[in-house]
């Protein structure tokens, strides 16, 4: 194995070293040195920057001798010796450094190339300037002052991008890893080649591919057709059974991750979610590089196959993932995902049924009941309502806005599932069969003219008020005064 180069300055010390070691070991007897410097110059040795055979004569052998013998570090004195104008520019002038740095200032995004011809260009417009820097020259002093190419955000930025180039130059970049399994879970889609349906239709696919971070596990992987909350729910749920539910999960910032069935779910299961900061994909580097290794193995060999289906494209990945991705040495963990995973520790929980991940990945809305039949209405669509709950005026409803096929009625305080709904089937309705209501369990019986008073509480204590004042009703009778007279005329 080559050994590996420092620096020349020790590369030459060593060397040097080398040769007069063993005169500093065994000091040859007095009038002995001259034959042993003559000696150690009639051979050839190995040139120690260009690795081609060259002797040296006796007397720089010497000098070298002279130089180590008293020294408390030969190395240190036997290295060359760093150039006076070491850290001094002269190639570039202080003016022509002006220039490329207010170059720079303005045009971040260019390469070090495209800054040295313009350089060069300006000094052929302007031959005061002197004389133009090489390409060297350039880079080594862009480099020395840290500026380097920065990536370009168009002619009109947005608000998002301008933050992630804020944040990139201001905060540093670290690597990081979860100290559990299923700790953290990163998630992300990513487009793949053209596949052709049963009907002859191209299409461009999608991955949904979620990892974990600390075993850099594929905990499910799949292929759709669009990039929905629809199939992110149905791919992420599908990781759940497999490996259980994690602590957390970070995504992009795309519309899947920021649905409201998508952010209501997370909630709802105790998923912490996190989001990377927009244009910022090295912040999901994990993903990243697995999607590195999805293009250059899986894809490669599906690069012949004519056509290629879905159904064959999530088969084939599938397969590969489980048998070679999770199965392989992973460079930076040294050992397999699979490996890694089991050996933990692992925070995961157990994952509810499948009722239980439907009703909380949906949206949460309040809906008026029409007391003429019962119905809610959810876009467009009317849902019938157990007549046990006509008395609920407004009600807490949770759906699916791709699957409008069910909806659940939930508790208001503690969203507890009360009941199923389904869309009303108006043909169904119509066979003329209908249930007799169901009695609310706070339902009174209807009073009877036996049991009941027919003047209420309130107007007796009104009454009785006014009889206490002892004063006579203040109006005088008119219809009930004639009417007792003809009464009492026909009695007569």
């Amino acid at each position: 194995m080559s050994k590996k180069k420092e620096s020349p300055i020790s590369d030459w010390a060593q060397f040097r070293f080398s040769v007069i070691g063993s005169l500093l070991a065994r000091p040859p007897d007095k009038g002995q040195l001259r034959s042993e410097l003559e000696q150690l110059a009639r051979r050839q040795y190995c040139h120690p920057i260009r690795g081609d055979w060259v002797s040296f004569g006796a007397s720089t052998i010497e000098r070298w001798y002279y130089r180590a013998l008293n020294a408390a570090d030969p190395i240190e004195a036997l290295a060359r010796k760093p150039r006076s104008d070491l850290g001094q520019t002269t190639a570039l002038s202080p003016e022509l450094f002006e220039i490329l740095s207010n170059q720079y200032r303005e045009y971040p995004q260019w390469s070090y190339q495209l800054h040295a011809d313009n350089l060069n260009a300006l000094v052929s417009l302007e031959p005061q300037l002197g004389l133009a820097p090489s390409y060297a020259t350039v880079l080594r002093r862009m480099k020395e002052r840290g500026w380097i190419k920065k990536r370009s955000v168009g002619r009109n930025p947005t608000a998002g991008q301008l933050r992630a180039v804020e944040r990139l130059e201001q905060r540093e970049v670290r690597s990081f890893e979860a100290e559990y399994v299923h700790a953290l879970w990163h998630l992300d889609f990513h487009v793949g080649r053209r596949i052709v349906d049963v009907n002859g239709k191209w299409h461009t696919p999608k991955a949904l591919c979620i990892l974990d971070d600390r075993s850099r596990l594929c905990c499910h992987i799949q292929w759709y057709l669009d990039e929905t909350a629809e199939a992110l729910f149905h791919g992420l749920s599908q990781a759940f059974c497999k490996r259980g539910l994690p602590r957390s999960l970070m995504t992009d910032n795309g519309a899947a991750m920021l649905a409201h069935e998508t952010q209501n779910g997370l909630l709802r299961l105790g998923i912490s979610h996190e989001t990377t900061l927009a244009y910022s994909p090295y912040q999901n580097g994990k993903q990243e590089a697995f999607w590195g290794q999805l293009e250059g193995r899986l894809l490669a060999m599906l690069s012949r196959m004519e056509p290629l289906t879905l159904a064959f494209l999530n088969r084939a990945t599938q397969a590969w993932v489980e048998q070679e991705y999770n199965r392989s040495v992973h460079q930076e963990i040294a050992t397999c995902p699979i490996n890694r995973m089991l050996e933990g520790p692992d925070v995961s929980r157990a994952c509810p049924d499948n009722q239980k991940l439907a009703i909380a990945f949906t949206v949460l809305e309040t809906r008026s009941q029409r007391r003429s039949d019962g119905t809610v209405q959810i876009k467009g669509i009317r849902f019938e309502i157990p007549s046990r709950f006509r008395h609920f005026e407004r009600l807490h409803i949770r759906y699916q806005s791709w699957n409008l096929s069910v909806a659940y009625l939930v508790d208001k305080r503690s969203g507890k599932l009360l009941c199923t709904i389904f869309p009303q089937d108006k043909v169904k309705n119509a066979n003329q069969h209908r249930r007799k209501l169901q009695q609310a369990p706070e339902a009174v019986a209807a009073a009877t003219k036996k049991d009941s008073n027919p003047i209420p509480p309130l107007l007796r204590k009104i009454l009785a008020d006014y009889a206490a004042t002892g004063l006579a009703p203040a109006y005088l009778p008119k219809e009930e005064h004639n009417l007792t007279d003809s009464e009492d005329t026909d009695e007569r």
